[in-house]
């Protein structure tokens, strides 16, 4: 087995910064010019997370490829993390939205789709009552008032270094010695996170059951499988056991389907046929437009209806005027009909499988201590050689310069991945080529790290 040398690792890392710089001159130029106008020289904050020193700047993006201004072409696994799931573009949702915004894009009533897709969500989902929305966070925060009003509950339960979006209340981790704490760069936090949330380790029954016992939990916000800490699947019976004692303390369960929707039509939450009191998902939803949805039960539902004052509707932290828009729901009824299909995560999710064996292939050549995680089209490469069973060990693992190391390397040589992992997304778009090409790269990129 080899070992990695650390003085090698940065000596890489800063021959391929000096590639990256010599490859985009037009993006460096832009960016230059983007520090006087925006804050960080981009327009959305984790941008200038990139692993480049500066941002690449696109030019034209269709199915699972995209262009920068530099001319240079990329094989796109990160598609918009998630945003693009869809592949960039999809053809029926670009007529559905070509035909809609000449008809009207918002006007804060209901449109005629909007029912076709509530019934579609019914069905995939197996939830009766859908609301809109434009983000997965805002349905997260939609979902977590609902279940504070009806069950007069304060706090909300999360799991270590889960993520929700930027929900205010799901900023809360373990330290080493299982304290809870806000997590460290928490941005101006307007609220302490440990008066509104408690916070256990993913898997842990028995903390699961000590802190719903209390009977101050409003509700428990969990993705089915985590998969912001690297993928940490469920164990046996987990499952189970948060649905019996979520309703054994009058808790209500929420699961989220942004990122494990990449499972199957219906989510993780269908294939396994999980039976939540709420579901939340935003992403590929509208093939790239901005939408999300959440979905509760009946019982929800009229528990809801029974506390609610309509006159205050408006103003009681629920809603928002662009969520439902003409735009959206076109787009969202044309994604889920003609993109999002069965056939589309048969071949998704075929690719990824031969992209997971083709990574694995060279992890067993150069005899590394390190393992990949699937989840539906998505897979993610570990540089550890136990599968992390909670958010604590997940983070424990990564490693910040190997990860930067990888994803220059690849960005260098045309692979786009997921930023912050070393996550691949794989689209119907995908093609086995591109796969290939992906394991010819990741192992030139093994290789320079330990060829003598």
């Amino acid at each position: 087995m080899p070992s990695l040398k650390r003085t090698k690792l940065a000596d890489l890392l800063k021959q391929e910064e000096l590639l990256f710089h010599k490859n985009h001159p037009k993006s460096y130029e832009l960016y230059q010019r983007a520090r006087k106008s925006l804050h960080g020289g981009v327009p959305m904050l984790w941008m200038i997370r990139w692993a480049g020193s500066f941002p690449v700047f696109v030019r034209e993006a269709k199915g699972a490829h995209f262009s920068d201004v530099d001319g240079n072409s990329y094989i796109d696994l990160c598609l918009g993390d998630s945003g693009a799931m869809t592949g960039h573009s999809p053809a029926a949702a670009v007529d559905a939205i070509k035909e809609q915004i000449e008809k009207g894009i918002t006007l804060m009533l209901p449109y005629e789709d909007v029912l076709w897709v509530g019934e579609e969500l019914q069905r995939r989902f197996r939830l009766p009552y859908w609301q809109f929305t434009l983000t997965a966070t805002d349905a997260n925060r939609f979902a977590l008032r609902m279940a504070r009003m009806i069950t007069g509950r304060p706090k909300v339960l999360v799991f270590n270094y889960c993520y929700h979006g930027s929900v205010d209340e799901t900023f809360i981790v373990l330290d080493e010695e299982g304290t809870p704490m806000s997590r460290p760069n928490n941005m101006g936090p307007q609220v302490d996170p440990r008066l509104t949330t408690k916070v256990i380790e993913f898997n842990d029954i028995a903390a699961l059951e000590t802190a719903l016992s209390a009977r101050d939990v409003a509700a428990v916000l969990a993705e089915p499988v985590m998969t912001n800490i690297g993928i940490i699947h469920p164990e046996p019976g987990y499952h189970e056991a948060l649905r019996e004692l979520t309703r054994k303390y009058e808790t209500c369960l929420i699961l989220d389907e942004a990122h494990t929707i990449c499972a199957g039509p219906g989510g993780y939450t269908a294939q396994q046929g999980l039976q939540p009191d709420f579901v939340t998902i935003g992403k590929p939803l509208a093939g790239g437009v901005p939408a999300a949805v959440y979905g509760f039960t009946g019982e929800v539902a009229q528990a809801f209806s029974d506390r609610l004052d309509v006159d205050d509707a408006d103003v009681g932290g629920i809603g928002g005027t662009l969520a439902g828009n003409a735009l959206s729901v076109a787009a969202m009824k044309a994604t889920l009909e003609h993109v999002l299909t069965d056939e589309f995560y048969s071949r998704a999710i075929a690719l990824q499988e031969c992209f997971t064996e083709g990574v694995e292939s060279v992890i067993r050549e150069f005899d590394l201590p390190w393992i990949v995680k699937r989840l539906g089209s998505r897979s993610e490469y570990w540089f550890h050689p136990t599968p992390p069973r909670n958010g604590g060990e997940a983070f424990a693992a990564i490693d910040h310069e190997l990860d930067r190391y990888m994803h220059l390397f690849a960005l260098n040589r045309g692979i786009l991945m997921t930023p912050f992992h070393n996550m691949a997304l794989i689209s119907p778009d995908t093609t086995r080529e591109d796969v290939d090409y992906h394991t010819k790269i990741f192992r030139e990129a093994v290789k320079a790290l330990f060829e003598i």
